[in-house]
């Protein structure tokens, strides 16, 4: 699958596009495993932070798995042609308000797992129709497809942050 025009995205999407590079099937496969690979090599780290209002290991987890349903459901709307304007987020509230720090971490590692697996049922289920169909979020214009890859570049963003900040390797 090509990746998408900048055209069909705002522009913050690039930042998340632009660092996917590969076959997207392979690469949201791929984090299936690696993503809780990365994350359970740094149990003894969980509640860490690398600055002050910066968030912990946990917290990180917590937003990519928000971000995760929320990509999804953003997907199942606009792919079922869905006309109602989608409300943006704030990632910072979410997080707040999350309570991850209560969670325990391993079925947090295992969550992430487990719904990217199922999510995957849905992304190989769409056809190019669907991958086409462009819906309204957070007041911009973004097509299925791209949304796809903002999800498999959200994680790589934020995989190259827990290496440089968090030192998890």
């Amino acid at each position: 699958m090509n990746r998408p025009q900048p055209n069909e995205y705002p522009v913050w999407g690039e930042t998340y596009i632009s660092k996917v590079d590969g076959d997207i099937f392979e690469i949201l496969e791929e984090q299936v495993f690696s993503i809780p690979a990365l994350f359970e090599s740094s149990k003894q780290k969980e509640n860490f932070a690398y600055a002050d209002g910066k968030w912990t290991l946990k917290e990180m987890l917590g937003h990519i798995i928000d971000c995760e349903r929320i990509f999804v459901y953003r997907m199942t709307c606009f792919a079922r042609n869905e006309q109602q304007h989608l409300p943006g987020f704030e990632e910072d509230d979410y997080v707040a308000n999350a309570h991850f720090g209560e969670r325990n971490y391993e079925d947090m590692i295992e969550e992430f797992g487990a719904l990217r697996k199922a999510n995957l049922y849905f992304f190989k289920s769409l056809n190019e129709e669907e991958l086409n169909r462009k819906g309204v979020a957070s007041a911009r214009e973004i097509t299925v497809k791209s949304i796809l890859f903002i999800a498999a570049g959200h994680i790589i963003h934020h995989v190259g942050v827990l290496k440089e900040r968090y030192h998890v390797v």
